[in-house]
């Protein structure tokens, strides 16, 4: 193991102590707001949403400061008995804009359109104290999309799979989809990989970051017509990802044109949390030069309503 220092917090070689951790914590700091970004856009927040047929509802809060980080979901205001379900989350990993904000586009503009074939819930941003420090962890350095396991670590992921279970006991909630709005940007690069290779005692080797969008599948259920589906509806907004050199992205292969697969209940990804028939997680490059914050939104409200519409043409 080299002692190089690539990133300056812990012991080169060496998983970082406690004492690592709140070094980490203690250097991050509130760069936006939550209340402002977030909330001030979910009206009538604990009544009615920003879309007609809808409910905001408070699943949870984040123990680091409960009133500042209260956790809420769109759903409808009547679910309908017999229409399947569909979950929309954004913001697992709160650094990654566009997943919120085009969740809250899509909830604001397109979502009501859907109430009469799907009983919709959209979760716009379930890492608030990642969205406010524009950071991919949470306070104890646990990554949210690494934890939708049992007896989850994160307490952010541990609230949506609550709801989830509680969608489903109160309402028999069936999910057809589950789409997960994710960015790839260029501070996973220079930030996010380095940090998790030195908290985990690890050498740093270094990636490329794909220049487009691309979807991330499931290895166990591709649905590799859905995949095609959202690629179809995005190219119509922003441009997608090409493969390297190797025919991968970042790290794994190409198995359709701006498609990768992961196990998603192997690695506690989101996107398995429902075991949905559909199931995606987004990825939107929002530091291209090809692109703009607003074209990043629109290209994830494409996203979810290319998936939809495959999904429910399947159903």
């Amino acid at each position: 193991m080299s002692d190089e220092r690539f990133y300056p917090i812990g012991t080169p070689g060496q998983p970082w102590t406690e004492a690592d951790k709140a070094t980490w914590l203690g250097q991050r700091n509130i760069e936006r707001s939550y209340k402002d970004e977030v909330l001030a856009k979910l009206e009538g927040v604990g009544g009615p949403a920003l879309a007609p047929g809808f409910l905001v509802e408070q699943y949870g809060a984040l123990s680091i400061d409960a009133a500042r980080y209260p956790l809420f979901v769109a759903r409808p205001a009547e679910p309908k008995a017999g229409l399947p379900w569909a979950l929309i989350t954004g913001g697992v990993h709160g650094y990654e804009t566009s997943g919120v904000q085009g969740a809250l586009e899509f909830l604001r503009e397109h979502a009501s359109a859907y109430l009469d074939r799907l009983n919709l819930v959209i979760a716009p941003c379930v890492s608030p104290w990642g969205y406010e420090v524009i950071n991919r962890w949470n306070p104890e350095t646990h990554d949210p999309n690494r934890s939708f396991v049992a007896d989850s670590p994160a307490e952010e992921s541990a609230s949506l799979m609550r709801l989830v279970a509680d969608l489903e006991a109160e309402h028999g909630a069936v999910f057809l989809v589950h789409m997960d709005l994710h960015e790839t940007t260029d501070s996973d690069e220079d930030e996010f990989r380095p940090a998790l290779a030195a908290r985990d005692g690890k050498a740093f080797e270094p990636g490329l970051i794909p220049d487009g969008f691309y979807t991330v599948g499931d290895t166990e259920n591709p649905q590799a017509g859905f995949q095609g589906a959202i690629i179809a509806a995005v190219e119509q907004v922003t441009h997608i990802a090409p493969a390297d050199d190797k025919g991968e992205i970042i790290g794994c292969p190409v198995v359709q044109r701006g498609v990768i697969n992961y196990p998603l209940d192997g690695l506690g990804l989101c996107a398995g949390v429902t075991g949905a028939r559909f199931t995606t997680t987004t990825e939107v490059y929002p530091d291209s030069p090809k692109t703009t914050p607003e074209n990043c939104n629109a290209a994830q409200v494409a996203a979810v309503r290319g998936g939809l519409d495959y999904a429910l043409a399947q159903a």
